[in-house]
């Protein structure tokens, strides 16, 4: 089998990303028969089909997806090379840096980070896109190539993938939230969203006699504090969704029993010794982890993610 070549990989990620031999050209100011004829080649080379051609388009096949992922992230590997050889004798970081986070994650734990990564290694440039952390979440981003680092929810329910390396950044208790000054909260119904990890409290939650089943699905943990705030309902959720909450919600301690889940970065190996991904590591675990302050608030601490 013959090594496929840049411009090759090139070709499968733009089939890939545009959905079509005719656009991928267009995009690469190709002819689409230059592309189809590349595409055939790297079948050829690699022994498998890679796209189900017909008249809506090129569909990647289970093979061509694990071939257009591939490509993604050596292509991005040898943009990275260029930067590594450049910053080596000053040992510093420049270049894109591409970020996958989750919305609370993107609003409360990376603003800092990229304050003092700025600082410390002004030539990178960091692309963050908000991914909902459902499916192949975060973590898919990156095993696809279109992400360098992702803050992801880590745990027994959805641990590292394998082709990846992470860590935990901190742990995060759930709290119970209803509308402030409510007679009777519990008499409200029980507003969860698809993003609410709810493997990590669902046990937890069918032993909860007080609690009713969740009957009300909001599209993101910011929709679900506005249906509590106008006194709708009472959610379930992790105190990185809570930092900043309005005056019109109450947050409630669960207790030592409550559900907790972990949220930590993944990336490549590869990735992993770049300048830059080493850099974000360490200002997200700099100087030693994150802690909450009082029922909502999170700040930089010594000690991580405890919960108070």
């Amino acid at each position: 089998m013959s090594d496929l070549a840049p411009q090759e990989l090139r070709v499968l990620v733009a089939v890939g990303d545009e959905g079509g031999f005719s656009a991928a050209a267009a995009a690469l100011g190709m002819t689409q028969s230059a592309v189809s004829h590349s595409v055939r080649g790297s079948e050829r080379k690699l022994g498998a089909v890679l796209f189900d051609r017909g008249r809506r388009g090129a569909v990647p096949t289970a093979a061509g997806e694990k071939a257009v992922a591939h490509a993604r992230r050596v292509l991005r590997l040898l943009e990275v090379l260029g930067a590594e050889v450049r910053g080596a004798e000053s040992r510093s970081a420049s270049g894109p840096l591409r970020i996958a986070a989750f919305r609370s994650a993107a609003l409360h734990l990376l603003p800092r980070a990229l304050e003092a990564l700025a600082r410390s290694h002004p030539e990178v440039v960091p692309e963050v896109r908000i991914v909902r952390e459902v499916g192949r979440g975060t973590a898919g981003e990156v095993l696809d190539g279109r992400a360098d680092l992702g803050i992801a929810t880590i745990g027994t329910t959805s641990p590292v993938p394998p082709e990846l390396i992470g860590a935990v950044l901190l742990e995060e208790g759930y709290a119970l939230v209803h509308p402030a000054g409510h007679p009777s909260p519990h008499t409200l119904p029980l507003v969860d969203w698809a993003e609410n990890c709810t493997s990590y409290t669902r046990t937890w939650w069918q032993e909860q006699e007080w609690l009713p089943p969740a009957t009300v699905e909001a599209e993101d943990d910011g929709a679900v504090l506005s249906l509590v705030s106008s006194g709708f309902g009472m959610p379930v959720m992790p105190k990185l969704s809570l930092v900043g909450a309005p005056d019109t919600v109450e947050i409630i301690d669960l207790g030592p029993e409550r559900p907790t889940r972990s949220v930590g970065y993944v990336t490549t190996r590869e990735l992993a010794a770049s300048a830059a991904v080493r850099a974000l590591i360490r200002e997200l675990r700099s100087p030693g982890g994150w802690e909450f302050s009082g029922s909502s608030g999170l700040r930089n601490g010594a000690a991580r993610g405890r919960a108070k």
